[in-house]
């Protein structure tokens, strides 16, 4: 199935029935969106075992002990990741998240607090309430540059990976680093979230789109649609800047998925999506919303509406406090933390 490129947005469901209905109807329609994004994203190849090393043990904010490691992911490559420790950990199993960053330099080190915006320190404000928090850099930022590249270049990936993408990349080094929280004896892998903001906003369902054991997800600004988007080529070839998708050719006029396809996904667990009107990098949000529309009537359709959240502020490509902490909140509950 494919799409034309233009203002429309594909409806999730065909058919209205009761939850039974909609369930094996959406087991088929889960399925083939899956398969599409596999062969768009050149797929995941197989998982080793866990392998990680503490490289350094420092503190932050309140009483968290964050340790520098670096985790093992395929084909060998190394994952140099921040991983925050609550005072909680002491005490028993705790929740946990992988905490993804925005498209900045900084990578993991702005979602823990240590630089960047402040106002983006999600990882290390989850640890303060009580998470086990994973934030990995994604290839090409932090410390995962190539050399004489400039971060966020990644046509060195590209020549090395041809039939591979950025986002099959990034769902394999985050499937790797719940593969490693899952393995923590302080971890409760039954209560594992995503969290980002921006790119990592997108990486956070792309993550849930191939791994239940993501339990709920939050992503700030995270969300984009080929519908309305002024700029739909971001998502394809670009010699010199990130290429997420390679092999997207949109010459044609047609797109091979509507991201709330992906999105959706992670249905029936829980979502939480903030988005605004003055968002600079994705302006679009009058698309955006019908995107979101179109899986919160998915979750209500079955059931779940209770599962679902999705916010619009007038704001710019921001997570404000305000939001955060609804979403914190939100977080705590989906995944029964007391």
């Amino acid at each position: 199935m494919a799409y034309d490129l233009g203002n429309e947005m594909p409806e999730l469901l065909t058919e209205a029935g009761d939850s039974s209905d909609i369930g094996r109807e959406w087991a088929v329609r889960r399925a083939d969106i899956l398969n599409r994004l596999m062969r768009i994203s050149g797929g995941l190849p197989e998982r080793g075992p866990v392998a990680y090393e503490v490289i350094s043990e420092t503190t932050a904010g309140n009483r968290i002990k964050l340790s520098r490691i670096v985790y093992r992911s395929s084909f060998g490559d190394q994952v140099p990741a921040n991983l925050l420790i609550p005072a909680a950990a002491e005490h028993g199993k705790c929740p946990a998240v992988i905490a993804l960053h925005q498209t900045v330099p900084e990578g993991k080190e702005e979602v823990s607090g240590i630089a960047g915006d402040k106002e983006l320190a999600y990882g290390l404000e989850l640890a303060e309430r009580g998470f086990v928090v994973l934030a990995p850099d994604v290839l090409t930022a932090g410390e995962r540059v190539y050399p004489g590249k400039q971060p966020f270049q990644t046509a060195p990936f590209q020549d090395a990976f041809p039939e591979w993408s950025m986002i099959g990349k990034m769902m394999t080094d985050h499937l790797h680093g719940v593969d490693l929280l899952c393995s923590l004896d302080i971890v409760d892998g039954s209560r594992i979230g995503a969290i980002g903001h921006s790119l990592g906003g997108y990486n956070s369902f792309f993550l849930s789109a191939v791994d239940e054991r993501v339990r709920a997800i939050v992503v700030s600004c995270g969300l984009s649609t080929f519908a309305g988007d002024p700029l739909p080529s971001r998502w394809a070839l670009r010699k010199e800047w990130f290429t997420h998708f390679p092999a997207l050719d949109l010459t044609q006029g047609r797109i091979p998925f509507e991201f709330n396809e992906i999105l959706a996904l992670t249905f029936p667990r829980p979502a939480f999506i903030w988005y605004t009107q003055n968002d600079a990098i994705f302006p679009h949000w009058e698309a955006i919303g019908r995107a979101v529309k179109s899986v919160a009537d998915l979750y209500g359709a079955a059931g779940h509406g209770d599962r679902f959240t999705g916010l619009m502020g007038g704001g710019k490509h921001e997570f404000p406090r305000m939001i955060r902490e609804l979403a914190y909140g939100w977080l705590e509950q989906q995944l029964n933390v007391k």
